[in-house]
């Protein structure tokens, strides 16, 4: 089976005695929850009393009113968290080795256990061309050995040979009504879908935000080879792995050419995120998931 073929998973056994070491290493690194109090919203303002944290002062509303008022805000004590997975077949790149798809798997079963041990909610979505899986948050310690068993199905059944394409403005317009309003959503995807389509893809990124989700986007790619373009000095036959077309091309003749037009693709999402209140945090595969998470949980927990 897939599971036992992989070095990683084999060293503990299973899928969730991984979670649970990569998580307790995660601990020890972290000063607080990083998803702790997130799930909030606003309820009133008050005058602001002096000596107190400036952090909640509406400063558009002392602009207008020149009045220092503070937010007041309604908080939530339980999370719900959604970990949405993009299962095109581009994510199964690269070949024969750990792929984008293996890596968005082992860090979503380490998040599980790390939303497990809040005693939070957690669901799971799976999507290509259409949602494959989308099931309810829940706490329960049925639910999450549930969660995980469909992880590690994921990693025995999928297949290079059958292939899905990206439809991901669809997807996010359903995830966002799906999902319980106000809840954590979690995705990892490569981004790779038509370019043209990137304000229909914001305006399903934007609809989760109005929904009064809170989005966070792990952009899941290879550095060396899909983002610097780094391959031998001979001839390639590339192969769309979401279309089965095939191109035999140079690469050292495209090489500044892609590098420039992915690199302005792959910054306009980074800045359309930052602009959305979108928390957006690079994935390079070749770090290894583990190095991937702690860096962006012990930055969240640092601002919260």
């Amino acid at each position: 089976m897939k599971k036992i073929e992989k070095g990683r998973l084999a060293n503990f056994g299973n899928l969730e005695l991984l979670a649970k070491q990569v998580v307790e290493g995660f601990i020890t690194g972290l000063h607080k929850s990083p998803f702790h109090g997130f799930s909030v919203e606003f309820a009133e303002h008050r005058l602001y009393n002096k000596g107190e944290s400036v952090k909640h002062i509406d400063w558009k509303l002392f602009a207008r009113s020149n009045k220092m008022m503070v937010k007041r805000y309604e908080e939530e004590t339980n999370l719900r968290c959604q970990i949405v997975i993009d299962t095109s077949s581009s994510m199964l790149y690269p070949h024969g080795a750990e792929n984008k798809l293996d890596f968005s798997v082992y860090a979503a079963a380490s998040l599980f256990e790390l939303i497990k041990k809040q005693r939070d909610a957690v669901g799971l979505t799976f999507f290509n061309e259409n949602i494959e899986l989308n099931t309810d948050c829940k706490s329960s310690e049925r639910h999450h050995h549930f969660l995980l068993n469909q992880l590690e199905m994921k990693l025995e059944s999928y297949s290079e040979e059958k292939r899905t394409k990206t439809e991901t403005v669809q997807a996010l317009h359903d995830i966002a009504e799906l999902s319980h309003r106000r809840s954590l959503i979690i995705l990892f995807t490569d981004f790779l879908d038509d370019p043209s389509r990137t304000d229909e893809m914001f305006e399903a990124l934007n609809h989760m935000k109005h929904n009064k989700h809170e989005v966070i986007v792990f952009h899941v790619v290879q550095k060396r080879t899909e983002m610097d373009f780094d391959f031998q000095n001979h001839p390639y036959t590339f192969v769309d792995m979401e279309t089965g077309e095939r191109m035999k091309i140079q690469p050292q003749a495209l090489k500044e050419s892609y590098r420039s037009e992915i690199e302005k693709y792959f910054h306009e999402i980074n800045m359309r995120c930052t602009n959305a209140r979108i928390d957006f945090m690079p994935a390079f595969i070749e770090e290894g998931f583990e190095a991937v998470l702690l860096k962006y949980l012990i930055r969240r927990s640092k601002m919260a």
